[in-house]
């Protein structure tokens, strides 16, 4: 056993650099410091909760696969849509199966039947999981936005367009029409 958690533990250092890797599609809208993959999949997790428990959907599956969904970009980094179309993308799985080489079996099948359910895009948690993806990052461009950014506005709207649960669409109409600090104003019992 012991041989086989050296595995795990050099895969729990490898997905610490998440907390450094920028997601690179905010450089085009100008955001000098933006949010980094892990920082993305945490929110993008949450969502993916909410998402799913108003679905009736399994939250604590849609979680999971939110929480893995961009671990493949230890090894192949955070790349952006125009990058996309350079070069092509790698197969998660294959990267999954990768990285999880060497642990211990039951562990390694749980996670790549984790990612793959993901990728396929098929159990009503991938499709919570998935629009959880996208909603994050309406949210977060709302937010840069808020900043200053006001290219993130293309971000928004390519968001906004791929959602496909009732639950996320409605979220969205909702996010559209808030304040980025109205939960600031709510919490403290002021009136925005």
């Amino acid at each position: 056993m012991a041989d086989d958690l050296s595995a795990v533990s050099r895969f729990l250092l490898e997905a610490g650099t998440l907390k450094h890797a920028r997601r690179t599609g905010w450089w085009m809208a100008g955001v000098r410091d933006p949010e980094s993959v892990a920082e993305h999949s945490w929110r993008t997790s949450l969502i993916a909760s909410v998402i799913a428990q108003l679905e009736g959907a399994d939250p604590a599956r849609a979680a999971l696969l939110a929480v893995w969904h961009d671990s493949q970009e230890t090894r192949t980094g955070d790349v952006n849509h125009l990058g996309k179309k350079y070069a092509p993308s790698a197969d998660p799985e294959a990267v999954t199966a990768d990285q999880t080489a060497g642990m211990p079996e039951p562990l390694a099948e749980a996670v790549r039947g984790v990612v793959a359910e993901y990728e396929a895009k098929e159990t009503p948690e991938a499709r919570c999981a998935r629009d959880a993806d996208k909603l994050e990052c309406l949210i977060q461009g709302i937010e840069y936005r808020a900043q200053g950014y006001e290219n993130a506005q293309r971000w928004i709207d390519n968001s906004r367009a791929r959602l496909t649960t009732e639950t996320a669409n409605r979220l969205a109409d909702e996010l559209l029409n808030t304040g980025s600090l109205d939960w600031l104003h709510a919490a403290m019992g002021e009136t925005p």
